[in-house]
């Protein structure tokens, strides 16, 4: 329980109103219950707060309300992600293994992870202060793991990985799988043997049932900050760079290089061996083919900068009526008309 002068101070907000209303959770303006904190960003969600049983509400904007406290922040979706944590802690896990845990004897544990039922520790292994392992999770020789990340159950780490501080990888993702390398060699396909490693920055997070492939050579990178959702590929010898999007459903191939603060959107595809810049926006479904700049937006597939391929899909809508009007002037001029009306 909070006091809404409580959660301002937390919020670096203000308050106005009753400072001293408690508060007993957060929820959404639709199912608030009385004792609930809930948030609005436009008009249309602060009418539906105003109506609702909520006892206060979070706010960016110019209101006023005569019935319930405001909490006023710099930005409402932001105070949105910093408050939620308040009412809803995350899981915490007391230090100390399992019974069922199996670790070689060279592996070094902190004394302050905590290692969950049916993990395997291989040789060699570091995993540092506040690590948590929830349970069957392989570890590979050789991997180091940094403080205060967290794997979610059936996380399958193979041997090399490092990976960072606070990083957190959900259930099923597996991390230094070998890359998809192969030679033609007498009419059969001849496995290149994939020696590299992963190396997952500070603060990445990686969704569930993601793979990312070891470098044949050397390491494929994921970049300090970078979220990747559910169900995204990334190939060998990848290196992404700081603070990216991925969305669910992306591909990227082996060798290409990706920049900072750049977005893959969902089901976006990258052939590999590219270079996609600093802060570049790939839309949903978009198959990128070529070099991308720094800055720009790309999309369509073939994906190409957001203006023309736009111009292309303007131009397709009116190709109808334009093969309609050609047949009419074929007709005029005597020539034979099209095989099929145009909308056949």
């Amino acid at each position: 329980m909070f006091t809404a002068a409580q959660i301002a101070k937390e919020l670096d907000g203000e308050v106005i109103g009753d400072g001293a209303l408690e508060l007993t959770g957060f929820a959404p303006a639709t199912t608030a219950r009385a004792g609930d904190l809930t948030f609005a960003e436009n008009e249309s969600f602060f009418q539906k707060a105003e109506q609702s049983a909520a006892a206060a509400i979070l706010i960016d904007g110019p209101f006023t309300s005569a019935h319930k406290p405001l909490i006023r922040v710099a930005n409402a979706r932001i105070a949105f992600a910093r408050v939620l944590p308040l009412f809803f802690p995350e899981r915490t896990f007391a230090p100390g293994l399992h019974p069922s845990v199996l670790v070689d004897p060279s592996a070094q544990i902190d004394p302050t992870a905590h290692i969950g039922p049916h993990c395997v520790i291989g040789e060699k292994v570091k995993i540092g202060p506040g690590v948590v392992l929830q349970g069957g999770n392989h570890i590979g020789r050789n991997s180091v793991i940094g403080a205060e990340s967290r794997l979610f159950p059936n996380v399958v780490i193979y041997d090399q990985t490092q990976i960072g501080q606070r990083v957190r990888i959900h259930a099923g993702a597996v991390i230094g799988a070998d890359g998809f390398g192969y030679v033609p060699d007498s009419g059969v396909h001849r496995k290149v043997p994939q020696v590299g490693h992963v190396i997952l920055q500070d603060d990445v997070e990686i969704g569930a049932n993601v793979t990312i492939d070891r470098g044949a050579l050397g390491p494929t990178t994921i970049g300090k900050g970078t979220k990747i959702d559910n169900l995204v590929q990334i190939g060998h010898n990848v290196s992404m760079g700081e603070h990216c999007l991925v969305v669910a459903q992306v591909g990227v191939a082996g060798s290409t290089k990706i920049g900072h603060n750049t977005t893959l959107a969902g089901q976006v595809g990258i052939a590999g061996h590219l270079k996609v810049g600093n802060h570049v926006t790939i839309a949903a479904q978009s198959g990128v083919m070529h070099d991308v700049p720094d800055g720009e937006k790309w999309l369509g597939a073939p994906a190409q900068p957001d203006r023309q391929a736009k111009r292309q899909m303007i131009a397709l809508q009116h190709l109808p009526e334009l093969m309609r009007r050609v047949g009419e002037l074929e007709k005029q001029v005597g020539r034979r008309p099209p095989l099929s009306k145009p909308g056949d």
